[in-house]
């Protein structure tokens, strides 16, 4: 019972964590289209959340990581969406498909991942450690491409899986990039679409 009991407490901090965050990211994110990133200060964001800055520090390291953290979410998330996909589809497929998890929910709302893309785009600063992030996704993919292939994800001679995944995310970024030029006018799963269509799997 004290194990269950400590389980439950833990559970309620993390649920009330992740609600904090989740409320000052909103707030931090208004002010940034309002003022632009440089200009919001982690004072004008704590006040306006109702919290002081040392509380902000608890939920952030860093103002950028308000930012960089919705980033690093989709990793793990496009991870599970390719592990869930059907074994005998074609592994650039499944990575296509994958990458589900970004372009559906800009269908119907494409504003707030059009804003985070600006954001990215006006700070050089976060566009460099974005592109760290998205190579943080390459860890996380490799693996499951491998097994698709057949092949060890450790072998420095088979590096069929390490194309294809750092292939399919420069796709990504590419179409990501003509979406935020254009202002979503045409849509991102289009342009994914365009993009990786370039591109063949070879078949053996």
């Amino acid at each position: 019972m004290a194990e269950a009991s400590r389980t439950e407490r833990s559970t309620l901090r993390e649920r009330t964590r992740a609600a904090m965050r989740d409320e000052v990211s909103e707030v931090a994110f208004r002010l940034f289209s309002e003022q632009g990133f440089d200009k919001t200060t982690v004072e004008q964001i704590a006040a306006e959340a109702g919290l002081s800055r040392t509380t902000f520090f608890r939920y952030f390291g860093t103002k950028e990581e308000l930012i960089l953290g919705k980033m690093s979410e989709f990793g793990p998330r496009i991870a599970a969406a390719l592990a869930d996909r059907p074994a005998d589809e074609r592994s650039w497929e499944a990575l296509r498909r994958s990458f589900d998890v970004i372009t559906e929910p800009t269908v119907d709302e494409p504003q707030p991942f059009l804003n985070l893309m600006r954001l990215l785009d006006d700070a050089c600063g976060l566009m460099t450690r974005q592109w760290e992030k998205t190579q943080g996704w390459h860890s996380l993919l490799v693996p499951e491409i491998s097994h698709r292939l057949g092949c060890d994800s450790e072998s420095a001679s088979d590096l069929r899986a390490h194309a294809l995944v750092g292939s399919a995310i420069s796709c990504l970024d590419a179409a990501t990039d003509a979406w935020t030029a254009t202002g979503g006018a045409t849509p991102l799963s289009e342009l994914l679409d365009q993009a990786m269509g370039v591109l063949v799997e070879p078949t053996a």
